[in-house]
């Protein structure tokens, strides 16, 4: 086992041909591994494989840097946690390997997003009822009454956020899907959820190129630096529901192809304080400190399926800045979540965090925690998408319950 001092010098970045996350296992020596994938190396399609883009996230990691280091550090039957499930990449992973996986996260839509991503389904009946519901809101559009006939509180349930940021008819059409779901008896009410904020986060009255946090809504007609040209704001969402509708059974059955019988628990709780069960090991990628208001950037979920809010409880929220005092208390935040997560840990069980440790923040938490530093590997992000598309490292830490 590696010394604090000694892991710091064990940065690497591996020359040679990136690797091929399938080829890993436990034997592979970490500094044979080239993590520095490019666009030709791992396309958009591949990063973004079956249910991994049911909904956008930000802030997520790859699934094949997961992929990596669960063939490296764990085995089948192993149980994994991520005490941020985020978006569910670990827990799909994990699943798709055959390792159970536990989840938590403060999140509700996190957590909403991770068990639609994660449930068994019955392909066929999913393909059923996701076409139903689409089918309601398609005659529902050519049935109400022209809107200015019908009371505002009713077309927006009285959420002045949905007035905002939604036009008319595209705020009619989305709560004729959610009423939909609500009268329907489907087996599957989660995942026609998630259709409708994915539809409902493309139809706001915000620009094309500009839909991660949009600070106002956009009322006329602006030039796209998504399309090079002129665009209006969206006007409907009845579109948006039919796109994402297929493209949402057409993720489902990919991964129900690969899916394996190991179980997937996903909690909505604060993993500082959680029960959390016996694992076999952590594989994270923690929020970062002052970069992402985790609950703002699907607020749209949260007036539209009428979620709990918990985000006073965001560890490193980008409302709460990035100050010396923040980051202290992220620190403490961070370190919290470890210490209740190593009880359920046996002794020299791997904890793997991905970070972009800007501030060198990692190491001291580790020292908080009690932590074993193993090794640290360091990766260069060479390609992001949208206008994030700018290059950063990130580090995986690789500690050890002591």
């Amino acid at each position: 086992m590696l010394t604090n001092e000694e892991s710091r010098v064990l940065c690497y970045s591996a020359g040679g041909p990136p690797t091929d996350s399938a080829t890993v296992t436990q034997g592979t020596p970490l500094e044979a591994l080239n993590l520095n994938w490019a666009e030709r190396d791992l396309p958009e399609r591949v990063r973004t494989k079956h249910v991994h883009r049911l909904h956008p996230y930000l802030g997520k990691y790859i699934p094949q840097l997961v992929e990596v280091f669960l063939r490296r550090y764990f085995a089948p039957g192993d149980t994994v946690l991520d005490p941020f499930a985020g978006s569910g990449t670990t827990l799909v992973q994990s699943n798709e390997m055959g390792m159970n996986a536990v989840g938590f996260d403060i999140s509700a839509f996190n957590v909403l997003l991770c068990r639609a991503k994660t449930a068994r389904y019955d392909v066929p009946l999913v393909r059923k009822e996701i076409i139903n519901a689409l089918e309601q809101v398609e005659d529902a559009a050519g049935q109400q009454l022209p809107l200015w006939d019908v009371p505002e509180d009713e077309r927006s349930g009285g959420d002045a956020y949905l007035r905002e940021w939604f036009a008319p008819t595209a705020l009619r059409q989305l709560l004729a899907y959610r009423e939909a779901i609500e009268q329907g008896d489907y087996t599957y009410p989660d995942l026609l959820k998630i259709i409708l904020s994915r539809s409902a986060r493309s139809a706001r009255l915000t620009t094309h190129f500009d839909l991660d946090f949009p600070k106002k809504p956009q009322l006329e007609s602006y030039w796209c630096y998504k399309h090079s040209r002129q665009c209006s704001p969206t006007e409907t969402a009845v579109q948006f529901l039919k796109r994402y509708s297929l493209d949402t059974i057409k993720r489902i059955e990919n991964f129900s192809a690969v899916q394996t019988t190991a179980t997937v628990d996903v909690h909505h709780a604060d993993s500082r304080a959680a029960a959390i069960p016996p694992v076999s090991g952590i594989i994270t990628s923690p929020p970062y400190v002052g970069l992402i208001d985790y609950h703002e950037q699907h607020a749209y979920a949260y007036h539209l399926l009428g979620l709990q809010d918990m985000s006073h409880r965001e560890i490193g929220a980008a409302s709460n800045g990035s100050s010396v005092k923040a980051k202290e208390a992220y620190q403490e935040g961070i370190a919290e979540v470890f210490r209740n997560a190593l009880l359920s840990m046996p002794s020299g069980a791997p904890v793997i965090v991905v970070a972009g440790d800007r501030a060198d923040l990692y190491p001291q938490i580790g020292k908080m925690v009690g932590i074993e530093v193993e090794a640290i590997v360091q990766r260069h992000v060479n390609r992001r998408t949208g206008r994030r598309s700018g290059e950063f490292y990130e580090s995986v830490f690789i500690w050890r319950k002591p």
